[in-house]
Protein backbone atom coordinates (compact mmCIF):
# COMPACT_ATOMS: atom_id res chain seq x y z
CA UNK A 1 0.00 0.00 0.00
CA UNK A 2 1.41 3.33 -0.98
CA UNK A 3 2.09 6.02 1.66
CA UNK A 4 -0.49 8.29 0.05
CA UNK A 5 -3.22 5.65 0.24
CA UNK A 6 -2.30 4.93 3.85
CA UNK A 7 -2.69 8.59 4.76
CA UNK A 8 -6.05 8.77 2.97
CA UNK A 9 -7.30 5.70 4.86
CA UNK A 10 -6.17 7.16 8.17
CA UNK A 11 -7.98 10.41 7.43
CA UNK A 12 -11.16 8.52 6.48
CA UNK A 13 -11.03 6.49 9.71
CA UNK A 14 -10.54 9.63 11.80
CA UNK A 15 -13.46 11.33 10.08
CA UNK A 16 -15.68 8.31 10.71
CA UNK A 17 -14.66 8.19 14.38
CA UNK A 18 -15.31 11.92 14.75
CA UNK A 19 -18.75 11.54 13.13
CA UNK A 20 -19.65 8.68 15.47
CA UNK A 21 -18.49 10.66 18.51
CA UNK A 22 -20.49 13.67 17.38
CA UNK A 23 -23.59 11.53 16.84
CA UNK A 24 -23.30 10.00 20.31
CA UNK A 25 -22.86 13.43 21.91
CA UNK A 26 -25.79 14.87 19.96
CA UNK A 27 -27.97 11.95 21.03
CA UNK A 28 -27.10 12.42 24.68
CA UNK A 29 -27.76 16.15 24.41
CA UNK A 30 -31.14 15.58 22.79
CA UNK A 31 -32.08 13.15 25.55
CA UNK A 32 -31.13 15.66 28.26
CA UNK A 33 -33.08 18.42 26.53
CA UNK A 34 -36.11 16.15 26.28
CA UNK A 35 -35.87 15.08 29.93
CA UNK A 36 -35.23 18.47 31.50
CA UNK A 37 -37.05 20.80 29.10
CA UNK A 38 -36.69 24.43 30.24
CA UNK A 39 -34.43 23.32 33.09
CA UNK A 40 -31.78 22.37 30.53
CA UNK A 41 -31.54 25.96 29.27
CA UNK A 42 -31.61 27.29 32.81
CA UNK A 43 -28.66 25.17 33.93
CA UNK A 44 -26.69 26.05 30.79
CA UNK A 45 -27.36 29.73 31.50
CA UNK A 46 -26.39 29.40 35.17
CA UNK A 47 -23.12 27.58 34.47
CA UNK A 48 -22.27 29.51 31.31
CA UNK A 49 -20.88 26.31 29.84
CA UNK A 50 -22.86 23.62 28.05
CA UNK A 51 -20.43 20.81 28.88
CA UNK A 52 -20.50 21.57 32.60
CA UNK A 53 -24.28 21.96 32.53
CA UNK A 54 -24.76 18.58 30.90
CA UNK A 55 -22.39 17.00 33.41
CA UNK A 56 -24.52 18.42 36.24
CA UNK A 57 -27.76 17.20 34.64
CA UNK A 58 -26.38 13.69 34.19
CA UNK A 59 -25.37 13.73 37.85
CA UNK A 60 -28.95 14.69 38.76
CA UNK A 61 -30.18 11.71 36.76
CA UNK A 62 -27.76 9.43 38.61
CA UNK A 63 -28.92 10.64 42.03
CA UNK A 64 -32.56 10.45 40.93
CA UNK A 65 -32.10 6.80 39.94
CA UNK A 66 -31.08 6.02 43.52
CA UNK A 67 -34.34 7.37 44.97
CA UNK A 68 -37.13 5.01 45.96
CA UNK A 69 -40.06 6.90 44.46
CA UNK A 70 -43.65 5.75 44.82
CA UNK A 71 -47.03 6.61 43.36
CA UNK A 72 -49.87 7.68 45.62
CA UNK A 73 -52.91 5.51 46.18
CA UNK A 74 -56.31 6.88 45.07
CA UNK A 75 -57.16 7.34 48.75
CA UNK A 76 -54.03 9.40 49.39
CA UNK A 77 -54.69 11.51 46.30
CA UNK A 78 -58.21 12.23 47.54
CA UNK A 79 -56.88 13.25 50.96
CA UNK A 80 -54.39 15.64 49.41
CA UNK A 81 -57.04 17.19 47.16
CA UNK A 82 -59.23 17.78 50.21
CA UNK A 83 -56.29 19.31 52.07
CA UNK A 84 -55.65 21.66 49.14
CA UNK A 85 -59.27 22.81 49.12
CA UNK A 86 -58.89 23.63 52.82
CA UNK A 87 -55.82 25.73 52.03
CA UNK A 88 -57.84 27.73 49.52
CA UNK A 89 -60.62 28.27 52.05
CA UNK A 90 -58.02 29.42 54.58
CA UNK A 91 -56.68 31.93 52.04
CA UNK A 92 -59.90 33.99 52.19
CA UNK A 93 -59.34 35.07 55.79
CA UNK A 94 -55.63 34.40 56.27
CA UNK A 95 -53.60 34.68 53.04
CA UNK A 96 -50.25 34.65 54.82
CA UNK A 97 -51.05 31.59 56.90
CA UNK A 98 -52.52 29.84 53.86
CA UNK A 99 -49.28 30.19 51.92
CA UNK A 100 -47.38 28.75 54.86
CA UNK A 101 -49.81 25.85 54.96
CA UNK A 102 -49.46 25.34 51.22
CA UNK A 103 -45.68 25.17 51.57
CA UNK A 104 -45.98 22.57 54.32
CA UNK A 105 -48.49 20.55 52.29
CA UNK A 106 -46.31 20.54 49.18
CA UNK A 107 -43.27 19.57 51.27
CA UNK A 108 -45.23 16.70 52.81
CA UNK A 109 -46.30 15.53 49.37
CA UNK A 110 -42.72 15.73 48.09
CA UNK A 111 -41.56 13.57 51.00
CA UNK A 112 -44.37 11.03 50.56
CA UNK A 113 -43.46 10.62 46.90
CA UNK A 114 -39.92 9.74 48.02
CA UNK A 115 -38.04 12.93 47.20
CA UNK A 116 -35.55 14.57 49.60
CA UNK A 117 -36.86 17.48 51.65
CA UNK A 118 -33.65 18.68 53.28
CA UNK A 119 -31.50 21.16 51.38
CA UNK A 120 -33.57 23.29 48.99
CA UNK A 121 -31.07 22.99 46.10
CA UNK A 122 -30.91 19.21 46.53
CA UNK A 123 -34.70 19.12 46.46
CA UNK A 124 -34.82 21.13 43.22
CA UNK A 125 -32.24 18.88 41.60
CA UNK A 126 -34.18 15.73 42.47
CA UNK A 127 -37.49 17.16 41.28
CA UNK A 128 -36.02 18.47 38.01
CA UNK A 129 -35.65 15.02 36.46
CA UNK A 130 -39.38 14.25 36.29
CA UNK A 131 -41.03 17.57 37.16
CA UNK A 132 -38.97 20.13 35.24
CA UNK A 133 -42.07 21.65 33.61
CA UNK A 134 -43.40 22.90 36.96
CA UNK A 135 -40.09 23.52 38.73
CA UNK A 136 -40.05 27.27 37.98
CA UNK A 137 -43.45 27.53 39.65
CA UNK A 138 -41.95 25.98 42.77
CA UNK A 139 -39.01 28.40 42.68
CA UNK A 140 -41.38 31.37 42.40
CA UNK A 141 -43.60 30.06 45.20
CA UNK A 142 -40.57 29.49 47.44
CA UNK A 143 -39.25 32.98 46.80
CA UNK A 144 -42.59 34.56 47.71
CA UNK A 145 -42.88 32.30 50.77
CA UNK A 146 -39.48 33.53 51.95
CA UNK A 147 -40.63 37.14 51.57
CA UNK A 148 -43.85 36.27 53.33
CA UNK A 149 -41.86 35.02 56.33
CA UNK A 150 -40.21 38.42 56.49
CA UNK A 151 -43.56 40.23 56.13
CA UNK A 152 -42.65 41.66 52.72
CA UNK A 153 -45.23 39.91 50.53
CA UNK A 154 -48.44 41.62 49.41
CA UNK A 155 -51.81 39.86 49.17
CA UNK A 156 -51.38 39.67 45.39
CA UNK A 157 -47.93 38.11 45.90
CA UNK A 158 -49.49 35.53 48.20
CA UNK A 159 -52.21 34.74 45.68
CA UNK A 160 -49.55 34.17 43.04
CA UNK A 161 -47.63 31.94 45.46
CA UNK A 162 -50.70 29.76 45.87
CA UNK A 163 -51.05 29.54 42.09
CA UNK A 164 -47.41 28.47 41.77
CA UNK A 165 -47.64 25.95 44.59
CA UNK A 166 -50.73 24.47 42.95
CA UNK A 167 -48.85 23.78 39.70
CA UNK A 168 -46.20 21.59 41.35
CA UNK A 169 -48.76 20.11 43.75
CA UNK A 170 -50.92 18.85 40.87
CA UNK A 171 -47.86 17.54 39.04
CA UNK A 172 -46.67 15.58 42.08
CA UNK A 173 -50.17 14.38 42.86
CA UNK A 174 -50.34 12.72 39.48
CA UNK A 175 -53.56 14.39 38.38
CA UNK A 176 -54.24 16.69 35.46
CA UNK A 177 -55.16 19.58 37.73
CA UNK A 178 -56.18 20.55 41.23
CA UNK A 179 -59.40 22.47 40.83
CA UNK A 180 -60.78 25.09 43.13
CA UNK A 181 -64.10 24.79 44.92
CA UNK A 182 -66.66 26.79 42.85
CA UNK A 183 -68.87 27.10 45.91
CA UNK A 184 -66.39 29.37 47.71
CA UNK A 185 -64.69 32.71 47.03
CA UNK A 186 -61.27 31.08 46.98
CA UNK A 187 -61.01 30.69 43.22
CA UNK A 188 -57.43 31.17 42.12
CA UNK A 189 -56.81 32.04 38.44
CA UNK A 190 -55.07 29.54 36.20
CA UNK A 191 -51.35 29.66 36.68
CA UNK A 192 -49.46 32.08 34.48
CA UNK A 193 -46.64 30.64 32.36
CA UNK A 194 -43.27 30.65 34.05
CA UNK A 195 -40.82 33.26 32.76
CA UNK A 196 -38.56 31.94 30.00
CA UNK A 197 -34.91 31.61 31.03
CA UNK A 198 -32.02 32.36 28.74
CA UNK A 199 -31.71 29.70 26.08
CA UNK A 200 -28.77 27.43 25.40
CA UNK A 201 -28.37 29.18 22.04
CA UNK A 202 -27.62 32.41 23.91
CA UNK A 203 -24.84 30.66 25.78
CA UNK A 204 -23.36 29.16 22.62
CA UNK A 205 -23.12 32.67 21.16
CA UNK A 206 -21.05 33.81 24.16
CA UNK A 207 -17.36 32.96 24.85
CA UNK A 208 -16.75 29.67 26.70
CA UNK A 209 -15.73 30.61 30.26
CA UNK A 210 -13.96 27.33 30.78
CA UNK A 211 -11.30 28.19 28.20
Amino acid sequence: MSPTLTIVLIIVVLVVIAAIAYGVQAGRRKKLQSTFGPEYDRVVADTGNRTEAEKELRERERRHAELELKELSPEAQAEYRTAWEEVQIQFVDSPSEAVGTADELVTRLIAERGYPTGEYDEQLGALSVEHASTLQHYRDAHEISERNTGGAASTEDLRQALVHYRALFADLLGTAAVSTNPGTTTTVPEEAPAPAPRTAADIDAAPDKSR
